[in-house]
């Protein structure tokens, strides 16, 4: 008789409810604990996207100036009296510029314009002109020295991203 009250031990296995709240515990400490890491590689992903942009754009807004610069020498164009060389528009590294036959087709220096990844209200990068404060918010309207992010958010080391 005893063999036959083991039989029936065995044939009744699975879960009690007990053992299926402890599952449910430690799967939901294992989930709260994966979700804020999940949130920081978001966030460091876009900050290596804006990096990017801002270096891209950087980089193209010098190439225009060093083409200006290469134009007014070679004399391929004459420059006015208050020109500072840079571009007028972020739209003008799009659509290049031949700089008087310095070059024999329009060099452009962007594909396109890179957006801004932490720009929540499509408010658009943030420019300086070339006669503006280096920290300023104020945008002149002169030339495109300089762009920033508007974001008023600030980065996981510490600093605002409107100061990149």
């Amino acid at each position: 008789m005893g063999f036959r009250g083991e039989t029936k031990a065995v044939a009744q296995r699975g879960l009690t409810l007990l053992e299926l709240i402890i599952a449910m515990a430690i799967l939901a400490v294992l989930a709260s604990a994966v979700l804020p890491m999940a949130e920081v590689t978001v966030t460091r992903s876009k900050e290596l996207q804006l990096r990017r942009s801002l270096r891209e754009i950087r980089t193209a807004i010098d190439l225009y100036k060093a083409d200006f610069d290469r134009a007014v020498t070679e004399k391929k164009i004459i420059a006015a009296v208050d020109e500072t060389g840079y571009p007028p528009e972020l739209e003008a590294l799009v659509e290049g510029n031949d700089w008087g036959g310095l070059y024999a087709y329009h060099r452009k220096y962007l594909r396109r314009i890179p957006v801004d990844p932490f720009d929540e209200y499509a408010e658009g990068w943030g420019m300086r002109a070339y006669k503006d404060e280096p920290d300023s918010d104020f945008y002149g309207g002169d030339d495109i020295y300089d762009v920033y992010s508007r974001s008023y958010r600030t980065a996981l080391n510490g600093t605002p991203y409107r100061t990149w």
